[in-house]
């Protein structure tokens, strides 16, 4: 399982086209060959980049559910609306479609961040809305984290 850590501020070139940086590149090792599935993000105005290991992994858990139940084949129509398959040129770059992009908001200043298994692609003024949006960390962490117990097994 990958760990794509790091956040990146790049800028398109003008065919729209990515290139991933070198912290990146580094983190993916041999996966960059294998290409990307590109989508919108279910949740928040931005795009979803995984490796193709990662994507494959995803798409195994969307394939368990069960497709005769109404709220699942909306989840899985919703969340796959839109996938790509995207293959770096020979200069390792991503073409990002124009869909996408324009879901997204994204234009020739776009933010990169490594997310565990994915790659988020923000347009510059959503990645600052969405960090501009109030949220008390101390009461979500302890929600979301709270219950893991600590390092030490206790």
């Amino acid at each position: 399982m990958m760990n794509l850590l790091g956040e990146y501020d790049l800028r398109l070139d003008a065919k729209g086209r990515l290139s991933l940086p070198s912290g990146l590149r580094k983190q993916l090792g041999g996966q960059l060959s294998a290409g990307f599935v590109i989508n919108r993000d279910v949740f928040q105005p931005c795009l979803v980049l995984y490796p193709m290991v990662e994507w494959e992994r995803t798409q195994s858990k969307v394939r368990q559910l069960n497709q005769f139940v109404e709220k699942n084949r909306l989840f899985v129509r919703r969340f796959l609306n839109g996938a790509t398959h995207v293959e770096p040129d020979a200069s390792d770059r991503l073409l990002l479609p124009k869909p996408l992009m324009d879901h997204a908001g994204i234009g020739k200043d776009i933010k990169l961040l490594g997310v565990l298994d994915h790659i988020e692609l923000w347009s510059k003024e959503g990645h600052a809305r969405m960090l501009s949006e109030p949220v008390d960390l101390t009461a979500l962490s302890e929600d979301v984290m709270g219950n893991l117990g600590n390092s030490h097994g206790e």
